[in-house]
């Protein structure tokens, strides 16, 4: 995730990475601090909507409607070829700041264009630590130590943009305990129910 991040392999596209660490690993008797059930669900919800038989690690989602795994990077790489060749939603993050009184409040603005899909779609915002290094005692990794980028901490469901209609709204939201304002990725989306097709997505970095 950190090499697609980095490299940017598809010409005139932005690849916007999410990390979602489930915890269904943390019996190994290590317990992945950046894991949660919420994400784990949101996985499992992923291989019903797909048809897959059963969830596993690592694996890629693109565009919430294909799945790989990490050991075919030709398959990688012409699957993001054609989701960039799809046509999104322009989504927009304006005013992003964290609250100097409270550095515990987020705030932005977010902006869609118009949805030109048929169906109605759901407005997502999501807090990320920009990069983790983490020192993994037991389990399969036991003894690594292990580099994530942009790993998810906190998914808010912000509202639904309508077909045929534009969103602009301004947001708010509490941060959680131990997330600064230095290592933060904020990225809105806007996907179908399901979950389903990611029709666009924008992305905000905090200065480091």
């Amino acid at each position: 995730m950190q090499r697609l991040d980095q490299l940017q392999p598809v010409a005139n596209a932005q690849l916007i990475v999410l990390s979602e660490h489930v915890d269904y690993w943390d019996h190994d008797g290590w317990k992945d601090p950046n894991s949660s059930s919420a994400l784990t669900d949101r996985q499992t919800s992923y291989e019903r909507a797909l048809g897959l038989s059963t969830p596993f690690t690592p694996q890629i989602i693109v565009d919430g409607t294909r799945e790989m795994r990490l050991a075919d990077p030709e398959q990688i790489e012409k699957a993001l070829e054609q989701a960039a060749s799809a046509p999104k939603i322009v989504v927009r993050l304006e005013g992003v700041s964290v609250d100097p009184a409270d550095p515990t409040l987020l705030r932005a603005h977010l902006v869609a264009e118009a949805n030109t899909d048929k169906h109605n779609a759901d407005v997502y915002l999501a807090v990320a630590l920009d990069h983790v290094d983490s020192q993994v005692l037991r389990g399969e990794n036991g003894g690594r130590h292990m580099t994530h980028t942009a790993v998810v901490k906190q998914l808010v469901k912000i509202g639904k943009l309508d077909r045929g209609q534009e969103f602009a709204r301004d947001v708010q939201v509490k941060l959680n305990p131990g997330i600064g304002p230095d290592n933060l990725r904020i990225i809105a989306f806007i996907q179908l129910p399901g979950p389903g097709k990611l029709l666009g997505a924008a992305l905000w970095k905090s200065a480091i």
